[in-house]
């Protein structure tokens, strides 16, 4: 049987997708019945994820809106663990490299335990907890307030702290990726801080699974100008492809058949 965070997940998902479902059709689906269905229903409108409707449920949120973390964590996992295993590789023994909030980098961050005279700078509290005992990685985390739910670093201190350092790598996360609009991200306050962690970094490599291609959050914070790698599952459409190559992006696509640069 489906776990029930991973039930939720994939609800959302079919939200996400279709915009509406019916709980008769989730039951289905999943082979539960309709009582566990609304239950699901109810712990998914508690986080703000949907909006529950006489026999289903809807989407709720709009461009400025970012679906917590756990619920971001529970999607499209294999795929941001061949991301991250992926983007493990393109850091050296000696590096420093500044890394981003989200599930992606995170699970990157999985794959550096053990790894060699690295330094890290950081606004995720959650990587700085997990690397912060290796005796071979120097952590620095940025000040800031912490955003509640996300463990993110945000405000003037974690501005300051961007411009005081210059690093090899940046390893970047992204709330959308849109061939017009750019990169942008749910909340404002973590959009500055990725324009100062931009700023510092030699190289910047964007880490996004294709769910946030052709999409547009909120906040804007940086042109494909400013990208030099692009790591994902698949290759874009036509219009993002374009606007990518255009900007000299190199394009890494890593799934579970293979590895390729395009």
């Amino acid at each position: 049987m489906v776990n029930s965070d991973i039930r939720r997940s994939e609800i959302n998902d079919r939200i996400e997708k279709k915009g509406s479902v019916s709980i008769s059709e989730l039951a289905v689906n999943f082979k539960v019945s309709d009582m566990t269905i609304r239950r699901d229903l109810i712990k998914l409108e508690k986080m703000s994820i949907i909006r529950r409707v006489h026999g289903g449920a809807v989407a709720f949120y709009g461009r400025s809106f970012e679906p917590p973390l756990i619920s971001r964590s529970n999607k499209n996992i294999s795929i941001k663990q061949l991301i991250g295993r992926y983007a493990a590789k393109m850091v050296v023994d000696g590096d420093s490299i500044a890394m981003d909030v989200g599930s992606t980098t995170m699970e990157m961050a999985m794959n550096l335990i053990g790894r060699q005279n690295l330094t890290i700078v950081t606004p995720n509290l959650h990587i700085a907890n997990l690397l912060g005992d290796e005796s071979q990685i120097r952590v620095i985390v940025a000040g800031g307030i912490v955003r509640r739910g996300e463990k993110s670093l945000i405000g003037d201190l974690a501005y300051y702290t961007f411009r005081e350092v210059n690093v090899d790598k940046l390893f970047l996360g992204t709330g959308g990726i849109d061939s017009k609009a750019g990169l942008t991200e749910h909340d404002m306050q973590d959009a500055q801080v990725r324009k100062e962690m931009i700023r510092c970094a030699k190289e910047v490599v964007l880490l996004t699974d294709s769910s946030k291609f052709q999409q547009i959050a909120f906040a804007y914070f940086a042109d494909f100008s400013q990208i030099d790698h692009l790591v994902c599952e698949k290759e874009p459409s036509d219009e993002l492809l374009m606007a990518l190559k255009a900007a000299n992006v190199v394009i890494h696509i890593v799934n579970s058949e293979s590895e390729y640069i395009m």
